[in-house]
């Protein structure tokens, strides 16, 4: 059996702190002073950048999230490298707040429910859009388990397949009320303010509408460079069939916040699926 019992961090330090100390405090200080509490949810949307452009806007969507006891993570394949869908379904990813395990019953049944995922380490490796969440979820939730899922590929049919089996899987688990999915993606990269908030607040309704079907055929006609609309894609297909009525945007801003550069930005959005 191919064995990954250990993932070492491939970004701390560039796109989050080195150091657990420095993290906490980073994160702390994107909060809300009085956040709203957290809520049960099916899935949610966090961005993926260093923590100093889209981590308030990620920190925020996971304060008011439950944490469940197993994440599937679905984020983009930025690397190019290994299979087209890929999955991890054993070992452990080590971050500096600690270690998290991969649920391998979990991911070992929807492998076998969706023979389109491939157990390819070699995706993940050095991929940073499932690494840099992991920091911002056990800064709320110490104990949980994974299923990282990356997609390099995009074709629409098998995406809704893909999500079909996963939903299947969750469905037919004892632990179904115990898993959220997280999807990891960025919006739009290097437009200016105007234009990318002009494209992402037509991604970000279809999202909320629920609607996969809009939010390709508007990423398509806008040539909105949303690099996780494959994964959320499926977010939104596999969360309708686990009984999702709505979304929720929790927060939305771009790279000019930090940056003060509104002539070419990257825009973030936090978004609950219940």
């Amino acid at each position: 059996m191919d064995k990954t019992p250990l993932r070492e961090p491939a970004v701390a330090g560039q796109f989050y702190p080195s150091q657990a100390a420095a993290i906490k405090k980073q994160i702390s200080s994107f909060l809300e002073k009085t956040p709203p509490p957290p809520q049960n949810c099916i899935a949610c949307l966090m961005p993926h950048a260093g923590y100093i452009y889209s981590g308030r806007v990620a920190a925020q969507t996971a304060s008011r999230v439950q944490i469940k006891d197993t994440v599937i993570l679905l984020g983009p394949n930025h690397t190019g490298y290994g299979a087209p869908f890929s999955i991890i379904k054993e070992g452990t990813w080590k971050t500096p707040l600690g270690t998290v395990a991969i649920d391998t019953k979990l991911a070992e049944s929807i492998m076998e429910a969706v023979v389109l995922l491939k157990h390819d380490p070699t995706s993940h490796a050095y991929e940073h859009s499932l690494e840099v969440e992991l920091p911002i979820l056990q800064y709320f939730k110490h104990d949980f388990k994974i299923v990282p899922i990356v997609f390099l590929a995009d074709d629409f049919h098998k995406l809704k397949e893909i999500a079909r089996g996963i939903a299947r899987v969750v469905q037919e688990s004892q632990k179904r009320e115990n898993v959220l999915i997280v999807v990891s993606s960025d919006m739009t990269h290097y437009e200016t303010l105007e234009e990318a908030t002009r494209k992402d607040t037509e991604a970000i309704q279809a999202i909320l509408d629920l609607d996969e079907d809009k939010l390709i055929e508007r990423i398509n006609h806008e040539h909105i460079t949303m690099c996780g609309y494959a994964p959320a894609v499926v977010m939104i297909v596999c969360a309708k069939l686990l009984g999702a009525t709505k979304g929720t945007l929790v927060k939305y801003e771009t790279s000019a916040e930090a940056s003060g550069d509104a002539s070419s930005v990257v825009g973030y959005a936090g978004i609950m699926i219940q």
